[in-house]
């Protein structure tokens, strides 16, 4: 992460809101496209995987490209009772991915419900609106 003092900012706080503004906006901006490029990219990949052919040669070349289908498996979970069965039983946690919700935890919270080893990580951030 970068930190502040490999760049020159304004003396003044509010000329550094602005900036800030003015940075978020173009980054905001460029995302935009960024976003569009990514859609046109997806939609064009699923387009690829649903035509090319399903024979073992499955792959076609342009000029600067090839493009291979290559299937892959991946997990599903059919039966949530069976594997959490399993994974109490055998304490196989490695199965699952070490992260809170934040908003279950929060609605619990809300509730007035204690969340046992579970506490808090203050931060701060900013709020910014444009004058």
């Amino acid at each position: 992460m970068a930190t502040a003092t490999k760049y020159k900012f304004p003396k003044a706080l509010g000329a550094c809101a602005d900036l800030y503004y003015t940075l978020r906006a173009r980054r905001l901006e460029a995302q935009k496209a960024v976003d569009l490029i990514e859609m046109e990219e997806k939609a064009l990949k699923e387009y690829l995987i649903e035509n090319l052919p399903k024979s073992e040669a499955s792959g076609v070349a342009g000029k600067v490209a090839r493009v291979t289908a290559v299937p892959k498996d991946t997990p599903v979970v059919n039966d949530w009772a069976k594997l959490e069965a399993y994974i109490k039983r055998t304490s196989s946690f490695d199965l699952l991915q070490r992260r809170l919700s934040d908003s279950a935890v929060k609605a619990r919270w809300d509730a007035g419900k204690e969340v046992p080893g579970v506490g808090t990580f203050k931060y701060v951030t900013i709020s910014v609106n444009k004058v």
